[in-house]
């Protein structure tokens, strides 16, 4: 379980300092690409941090941790990072030339896979700036 979810302000801030920001508060079933409800207070933060920010166009980037097969995760992160960009398009009426999905699998770790925590934490979705 993830709780973190940012606002809008912290996105832009976040994406000024580093062009990338890992969005915690994005939930899938395990090994599933459905966005879970529990995502909508974080979508509209992406939503927020959009319609604010006009010319903003951003790369939606899927990770895993390393359970499974890395084909597996391969795939599953990029139908997440799909189902992201679907949502704020078809939801929050974002225009489909400013988001690019893109899927990372295991290969981006944040911290170790070796405990559940690190885990939890390799599982995200970044934005990162065009």
């Amino acid at each position: 379980k993830q709780d973190v979810v940012a606002d809008a302000n912290s996105l832009l801030n976040s994406i000024k300092e580093s062009g990338k920001v890992a969005l915690y508060g994005i939930y899938f079933d395990t090994g599933k690409s459905i966005l879970k409800s529990e995502s909508q207070p974080a979508l509209e933060e992406v939503s927020k941090l959009l319609k604010n920010n006009p010319a903003l166009k951003l790369y939606v980037v899927g990770h895993t941790d390393n359970t499974g097969t890395f084909d597996s995760n391969i795939k599953l992160s990029m139908d997440r990072a799909m189902a992201v960009v679907s949502e704020l398009k078809s939801k929050y009426a974002i225009t489909p030339d400013r988001l690019v999905a893109f899927g990372s699998g295991p290969v981006s770790p944040v911290a170790t896979n070796d405990t559940e925590e690190g885990k939890a934490l390799n599982r995200r979705v970044e934005l990162v700036k065009q």
